[in-house]
């Protein structure tokens, strides 16, 4: 039997429709954020990151940095393995603490990965609810999609942000029926925003439990930081907040917020909690001094976007063709995967631009873009030379200059 005849089909057909993903070895200036070291063919090159996730460069902020330095020599570098069985260190309660108290929510429960709490999180809630519905967005992120999936439970999918097709949903479901409207907060690849008052009015009127990823707005929106929905003066209304600590806070790992009733059944019957060993100790202290630097004020988040609306501004005056919106994402359209890829590699190559492609099946086919994510500690010189970069690349491969006005 010929496995490998397998494997090599698959990889042909990625590479066929030149979706086949290239990593670049990067090595990150924790002192110079956000230049960093390309390991390149032809040797190591200094370049400029536009496309992190970091989106406040917490992840190289001398107080994360120390406080990870110290617990790690006090406690260790691991875990130990599961709360279950290890223990619960001393970080990672001090750390949910801070992340109820952000969110204004009872109890918050940590998972290794912002994936894992949504998939794990979604799965069990569903299936303590019995013959619960699942009312997910069309545009819901694949941990989200998996969380449905292995629920196992009916799932419809409601346009991307239409209230009305919500509602026709709702109102046909039995009242009586347990339901969950699960959605986002900041869609990442086009940037644009959930309508969070309209929801909960829905969820309301209905008798159905929200829940909210805010993976991309942690951090960044919200007096304290606590996301969008802080942002908008909603957090109180919604039932779960999903969210990361490897974006806004720079770290690593997952939650959820809530009452302290629905954590702690989530806590005792999530296999992806029960069965997973916990985060290190000194990554625990790293994203609580994050989290506690990040709620101290604004600074950093006003900083943030007058960086990104510099961008979008100087950007929209060079005709690069951007997708419209009101946050921190800013989607370079190209509509097509082998040029799209061709756009990345000259800006690296030729500019010393570290930007990748983003394609199917993180977008649609035929919305292939760079994902531009300005960060507080990009400068107007970094940022005179991301526009004079761009324009360059679309004039040598001779993309469209047309500017794209919204996600529809």
């Amino acid at each position: 039997m010929n496995y490998d005849r397998y494997f090599d089909a698959a990889l042909a057909d990625v590479k066929r429709e030149k979706r086949y993903r290239s990593f670049v070895t990067l090595e990150r200036d924790a002192s110079r954020f956000p230049h960093a070291l390309w390991h390149s063919p032809e040797g190591p090159r200094p370049v400029i990151m536009w496309c992190t996730n970091d989106y406040l460069g917490m992840g190289c902020h001398p107080a994360v940095i120390e406080a990870m330095r110290d617990t790690a020599a006090r406690l260790g570098v691991g875990a130990g393995g599961t709360r279950n069985i290890a223990g619960t260190s001393s970080p990672l309660v001090a750390l949910e603490r801070s992340l109820a108290d952000l969110h204004g929510k009872e109890a918050a429960l940590l998972f290794t990965s912002g994936y894992v709490s949504n998939q794990a999180g979604i799965s069990t809630l569903a299936r303590l609810l019995p013959d619960c519905l699942l009312i997910s967005d069309e545009k819901n992120h694949n941990s989200m999609i998996e969380g449905v999936r292995h629920s196992r439970r009916e799932k419809i999918i409601f346009r991307h942000n239409d209230l009305g097709h919500l509602e026709e949903i709702l109102a046909a479901a039995d009242p009586a029926r347990p339901k969950v409207i699960l959605f986002e907060s900041v869609y990442s690849m086009d940037g644009d925003v959930s309508p969070i008052h309209a929801i909960c009015d829905l969820a309301e009127r209905y008798g159905a439990m929200t829940y909210l990823d805010e993976v991309h707005a942690v951090g960044l929106y919200g007096e304290r930081g606590g996301g969008y929905a802080q942002e908008v003066g909603a957090a109180h209304r919604i039932d779960i907040i999903e969210a990361t600590l490897a974006k806004g806070f720079g770290c690593i790992g997952g939650y959820l917020a809530a009452k302290a009733n629905v954590i702690d059944a989530i806590r005792s019957y999530a296999h992806g909690f029960i069965f997973t060993t916990a985060l290190p100790p000194a990554v625990a202290a790293a994203a609580l001094a994050s989290v506690e630097v990040v709620k101290s004020g604004q600074a950093i988040r006003m900083r943030h976007r007058a960086q990104v609306a510099q961008v979008k501004a100087r950007l929209a005056k060079a005709g690069i063709p951007v997708l419209d919106g009101d946050t921190h994402i800013v989607p370079v359209m190209v509509g097509d995967a082998q040029r799209v890829k061709d756009a990345s590699d000259r800006l690296l190559d030729v500019h010393g631009i570290y930007v990748q492609p983003i394609n199917y099946p993180t977008v649609a086919r035929g919305t292939e873009r760079l994902r531009v994510t300005p960060t507080p500690f990009h400068d107007m010189a970094m940022i005179d030379h991301l526009v004079g970069a761009l324009v360059e690349t679309w004039n040598a491969l001779g993309l469209p200059r047309v500017a794209i006005r919204s996600a529809a």
